[in-house]
């Protein structure tokens, strides 16, 4: 009986360690590292980052229990080897329906002025509810997915320590929004280049001056550390819209067919490109702007005709492509593994 016993204690001490040694274990303090020449991320009262609140958000945006047929997670559409953007010009939701706008890279979301190609969401834990509730999206009531997590013991578990309350709104859209503020990439080529760790090719370096010069203005929009000045323009992309851009959430006439500047960042990857992805690869961009676009009273001034060569234009976009980060886009941190072990957070 005592041998049998002991033997039952052994067998049970052996199956804890190899269960404890399948599950991620992780303190809950966490200092988030940003490049030298990023400023620091401004985070909303109540939803600084920790270990708990990031992990729980990853778990959120890698879990298809948030779609209505339990079908779609959110990174069904913002795939992180491709810097977190989607590979056609319209995702899909549940049931096969066709969402209305190409679903952007949130390469450095955390740094955004407001959400959507219109601005439509002022920050980004209200953004999360939109492509859940959205009925061409995942198509589920907030109020059921959270009814979801109350399903999920280490969900319930999770919240409490994240944020000291079990699953409600508050927690589903906050920890999403924690989650999605580590999705930073800072390292790329030009990064390396402008710190002199790396040598840029002659054609890079024809790229660089064209890309900061008077003769493209590229940079007058695509500015600073994000390659963005995060205001909405209308570049003349059709001569007639079927979507009116930010004029659907101001309902002023100067902002008709005007959309976000987007990030350049890791854009060699993001094809499609555009606010319905209609362009499909960085070249045909580059001789989009080339052309100058159909004009408009509200058009940005700097899209004109360039008139570049076929040199130039190589060199354009050989400088573009040194703005991915390959780091960033191979960074294990930022996936979840189906088979993945839901966290203990110390």
């Amino acid at each position: 009986m005592v041998k049998s016993l002991s033997y039952f204690l052994i067998f049970l001490l052996a199956m804890t360690l190899l269960y404890c040694n399948d599950i991620e274990v992780v303190n809950d303090e966490y200092s988030q590292e940003l490049p030298a020449h990023f400023p620091s991320i401004n985070f909303p009262e109540g939803n600084e980052l920790t270990a708990a609140r990031i992990a729980l958000g990853k778990h959120l945006f890698y879990d298809k229990n948030l779609s209505s047929d339990r079908s779609l997670s959110c990174a069904s559409c913002h795939l992180p080897e491709y810097a977190f953007s989607d590979t056609v010009s319209l995702s899909k939701g549940v049931h096969g329906r066709i969402g209305e706008r190409n679903a952007p890279s949130l390469t450095n979301v955390a740094y955004n002025k407001a959400f959507f190609r219109d601005g439509g969401s002022p920050t980004l834990e209200l953004q999360s509810m939109g492509p859940i509730e959205d009925s061409n999206e995942m198509n589920l009531n907030i109020l059921d997915a959270v009814k979801r997590m109350e399903e999920n013991d280490w969900y319930i578990q999770m919240s409490n320590k994240a944020y000291g309350r079990t699953p409600d709104t508050y927690v589903l859209t906050r920890a999403l929004g924690a989650f999605q503020r580590t999705i930073i990439s800072g390292n790329a080529k030009y990064d390396q280049y402008k710190k002199g760790e790396i040598a840029f090719t002659k054609e890079e370096k024809e790229g660089m001056k064209l890309f900061f010069g008077d003769k493209t203005s590229c940079s007058s929009c695509h500015s600073g550390y994000n390659f963005t000045n995060y205001q909405y323009e209308n570049i003349g992309l059709y001569e007639h819209y079927t979507d009116s851009g930010r004029m659907r959430i101001t309902l002023k006439e100067e902002d008709r067919n005007k959309f976000v500047v987007p990030s350049l960042r890791n854009i060699a990857v993001t094809a499609p490109y555009m606010h319905d992805g209609s362009i499909q690869t960085l070249r045909d961009v580059i001789l989009f702007f080339n052309s100058g676009g159909y004009d408009y009273d509200n058009k940005n001034n700097s899209v004109r005709p360039l008139n570049l060569t076929e040199q130039e234009i190589n060199a354009l976009e050989a400088f573009l492509k040194t703005l991915t980060d390959d780091g960033f886009l191979e960074n294990k941190t930022l996936t979840l593994k189906e088979e993945s072990k839901f966290p203990i957070i110390k």
